[in-house]
């Protein structure tokens, strides 16, 4: 079978990879799809409430790592702009699972740092006391659920979750005035076959019924 060919913001190469292990240099990404895939370094600053100083040797550790892509300074006080790889109105995405086993362990190490932020996210917002944890505007959500599908419910699943990335791709205006963060983890697990009863000592085998 012919593997797809890589896309524009298929994040596999090993450095790349590497380079997303830190969680600061994922919510820079993050921040910059956020904006629209192009943003200057003071707006990607602005958002995430650090000084720009501190995120100069990331963004080039991003753009030597081929995640990012270097723009030019415009003059305007707000530092050189920096945009994804990806295809306008696109995301980068990491690529893995069967065929890629090499790069599993970085991986896995991405990926543990995207829980961390999510879990840190969700740790503030409860505090906050603000959130929602109820209704039809309900912005705060966690949970953790397993069960068995068959294959028409699992192609099911991914097309949900693909329409959520869909809805988060949208470009901020005056009606999207919410900004929240959404993460997911979808894995198959090791499923036991269920046990047959063992009768108890002594207890009367059923008769056959008869027809």
């Amino acid at each position: 079978m012919a593997h797809p060919r890589k896309q524009p913001g298929d994040i596999e190469d090993q450095a790349a990879l590497s380079a997303l292990i830190s969680t600061v240099r994922q919510e820079i990404v993050d921040t910059i799809e956020a904006i629209g895939g192009d943003a200057a370094v003071a707006d990607i600053a602005a958002q995430l409430g650090r000084p720009a100083d501190g995120f100069y040797y990331h963004l080039r550790r991003l753009v030597d790592s081929g995640v990012l892509r270097e723009g030019e300074d415009c003059g305007d006080g707000r530092g050189r702009r920096y945009s994804t790889v990806a295809q306008r109105g696109k995301r980068v995405h990491l690529k893995y699972g069967r065929g890629t086993r090499s790069n599993s362990g970085t991986v896995a190490q991405v990926v543990a740092g995207m829980l961390r932020t999510a879990e840190r996210d969700f740790a503030k917002a409860l505090r906050s006391g603000t959130a929602s944890g109820a209704g039809e505007l309900r912005d705060l959500w966690a949970s953790r659920l397993k069960g068995w599908v068959n294959d028409a419910e699992l192609r099911e699943i991914n097309r949900m979750l693909v329409r959520l990335g869909e809805l988060l791709q949208q470009p901020r205006d005056q009606r999207r005035n919410r900004l929240v963060t959404l993460a997911w983890m979808l894995a198959p697990i090791d499923g036991k076959p269920l046990r047959r009863a063992v009768p108890r000592a002594g207890a009367r085998k059923p008769r056959p019924v008869a027809d």
